[in-house]
């Protein structure tokens, strides 16, 4: 996990269903109201879990993108 200015990113690349949604759910709750996480995965089935447990979660997703193989998910934890 790297943290800069706000913003923890976490590299999840490589990692299969469940474990990308289960590693961002426990990063969020390590995370204050108002920082941002970043997800970095490869999973394709991510697509659907991580907007999923933000959802859940009632944190914000504010970006959803993909470069190359890389899915990347800019989460804003409320609260």
């Amino acid at each position: 996990m790297n943290d800069t200015a706000g913003v923890t990113t976490i590299d999840l690349r490589g990692l299969k269903c469940p474990l990308p949604a289960l590693l961002t759910r426990k990063a969020l709750l390590r995370l204050q109201g108002g920082t941002a996480l970043v997800v970095e995965c490869t999973d394709p089935l991510a697509v659907i879990d991580i907007p999923n447990l933000v959802r859940e979660t009632g944190d914000v997703l504010e970006e959803n993108t993909h470069r190359k193989d890389v899915l990347i998910f800019r989460i804003r934890k409320c609260g």
